[in-house]
């Protein structure tokens, strides 16, 4: 059968959005992308992967933890590999590189936003971990870590991050599209290939929009995933920052006899860089310690201090609403050109 000129029109502009959400890293918002997703979650395809990557992960941890002398190795490169396995399927399996390239280009075309974020988060947090790092307590705790051991801790405090952020950050997907009405809509698709469309659906008293701006299934956990990434890599960027800060401003002031005074390594055993004596290996692990602690300690306050939510979240809650408001209108648009439900009353 034949397409009509305004079968042609919808089917043009619903190809438009289509690649519109792509650029925008909301790759699930395609039903398409969607559909590769959920079946790359049916078990016949991940559980076999799954059993895989943990042998892979229990033989190299296993082997690294035999040649090493250091027990704690072992589950931190069981981790390790099992977290990099979930992101190379992420991104190819369930079709997640659009999401992840928009995300980290989101991010780090606004570095200019960094200098400000840092003069409110980083001076509180200074104060409060350089308390610890002229502490002799925490040096000697830090030294006496493993590599292994130091390692585990620096992935429990990232993971336990990540798990917050899994948690408190869908609030934001759910405050967004709990506040969708006409003005918001036609706000959100301003300068996107529904502008129109959305002004028509607004006019018209049988179209309804706003009844689809519930986000939910895997669209909901597309926009999470956006959050998580900006601010995992805000975190990140201002962690190395402490990191930075601790080692210079120990190389300044920590000599290595007060190193060995606090750690109990004798001086001389003390590893250094060159020309740099320093800049040790207990003052690279203290840093890297107080480090992971602080992305944890950042991760918290970002989310739920209003403060430091406002200007970690501020432009990205922009792009949500955006989001939410295309979506609404793209789902109406395609309910309306099609007897299969895909708003609603459809399956996420």
């Amino acid at each position: 059968m034949s397409l009509t000129p305004d079968d042609r029109g919808v089917a043009s502009v619903v190809a438009a959005t289509d690649a519109w959400f792509l650029r925008h890293g909301l790759s699930y918002f395609v039903p398409e992308q969607r559909r590769g997703a959920r079946e790359g979650l049916r078990p016949r395809r991940a559980v076999p992967l799954l059993l895989v990557v943990v042998l892979v992960a229990a033989a190299a941890g296993g082997a690294l933890a035999w040649s090493g002398d250091q027990a704690t190795v072992a589950p931190a490169t069981v981790v390790t590999l099992a977290v990099l396995a979930g992101l190379w399927y992420a991104l190819t399996t369930l079709n997640a590189r659009p999401i992840v390239h928009w995300a980290l280009a989101r991010t780090f075309g606004s570095l200019r936003t960094l200098l400000p974020m840092m003069t409110r988060a980083l001076p509180l947090l200074l104060l409060f971990v350089t308390f610890l790092f002229i502490n002799g307590e925490a040096w000697q705790m830090a030294a006496d870590l493993s590599p292994g051991t130091l390692w585990l801790v620096a992935l429990l405090f990232g993971l336990m991050a990540g798990a917050f952020l899994l948690v408190r950050l869908p609030e934001e997907v759910d405050r967004t599209d709990d506040a969708v009405d006409d003005d918001f809509l036609l706000r959100a698709c301003a300068g996107t290939p529904l502008e129109q469309v959305c002004r028509d659906l607004v006019d018209d008293p049988g179209a309804d929009p706003a009844s689809y701006a519930e986000v939910r299934g895997f669209e909901r956990w597309n926009l999470v995933l956006v959050l998580v990434i900006v601010q995992a890599v805000q975190v990140l960027l201002l962690v190395l920052s402490v990191l930075v800060f601790f080692l210079v401003f120990g190389g300044l002031v920590m000599d290595t006899e007060l190193q060995s005074g606090w750690t109990g390594i004798p001086e001389d055993d003390i590893r250094s860089l060159p020309y740099l004596s320093q800049v040790s290996v207990p003052l690279f692990q203290v840093s890297l310690f107080l480090a992971a602690f602080s992305a944890l300690y950042l991760t918290v306050s970002t989310v739920t201090d209003e403060t430091y939510r406002a200007q970690f979240f501020g432009s990205v809650v922009r792009e949500l609403e955006r989001a939410v408001g295309v979506r609404a209108v793209y789902l109406c648009l395609r309910d309306r050109q099609s007897p299969e439900p895909s708003g609603p009353s459809a399956t996420p």
